[in-house]
């Protein structure tokens, strides 16, 4: 099984990955961890994309396809898996396609997590993080125990830059656009559109019934 997983930021595509994963026994793929795991091994894919990060660039489709090409091919991935954060382009949905193919692998299914823009920025300016242990909380999901101060160290709780409203519906308005040609690009019966301003309970219900693991 291939899955692809979309959704803004904020939407809880975090917690639905680790539940599909363990319920599948496939791996949660992210184009952050094949970076880090290029990097750490030094591979060649990893120093070039290093090379042009260090001098401000972005890394173009051709390393991260070929660093994504790489990572399907090792063993875990051999039952199947679950794509976090890619594709991010048409060109990139047009590779993994192709990949797929020579792969021998079914055409994915795609779940997209759907968050009206005004809860996620409620969810995400709720967001604190201790500047001592780097634990993060949300007030309005997992407050600390005592308000503004963390619950291992007493540090006074900070808001982080990036969470500041401007900044979340910036990043919001970002992908909105970003995602827009992709979800066109997907459309038809293996496009899941799920109501994701619910409870995660009920969000994986949906998911269960679109794989087929109900009962």
């Amino acid at each position: 099984m291939v899955l692809l997983l979309f959704g803004p930021p904020g939407c809880g595509k975090g917690t639905q990955a680790a539940v599909i994963t363990q319920i599948l026994r496939i791996p949660a793929i992210s184009t952050g961890e094949i970076f880090r795991a290029e990097l750490k091994a030094g591979t060649a894919l990893g120093n070039a994309a290093k090379e042009i990060m260090a001098g401000g660039g972005l890394v173009g489709d051709d390393i991260v396809n070929e660093m994504v090409r790489g990572r399907l091919k090792q063993p875990d991935c051999r039952d199947g898996f679950l794509l976090d954060g890619y594709p991010r382009t048409i060109p990139q949905a047009e590779f993994l396609d192709r990949l797929l193919g020579e792969l021998g692998r079914p055409a994915p299914s795609v779940i997209y997590l759907e968050v009206p823009d005004d809860v996620l920025v409620a969810r995400l300016t709720a967001r604190r993080q201790c500047p001592v242990c780097g634990r993060i909380y949300n007030l309005q999901s997992q407050p600390p125990l005592k308000d503004g101060v963390c619950d291992v160290d007493g540090a006074a709780l900070i808001q982080r830059e990036d969470d500041q409203e401007s900044v979340i519906r910036a990043r919001l308005k970002a992908y909105a656009e970003a995602t827009g040609p992709l979800i066109e690009f997907y459309s038809g019966p293996r496009f899941h559109r799920i109501d994701g301003n619910r409870r995660p309970s009920e969000i994986q219900e949906d998911i269960n019934r679109i794989l087929g693991l109900n009962g």
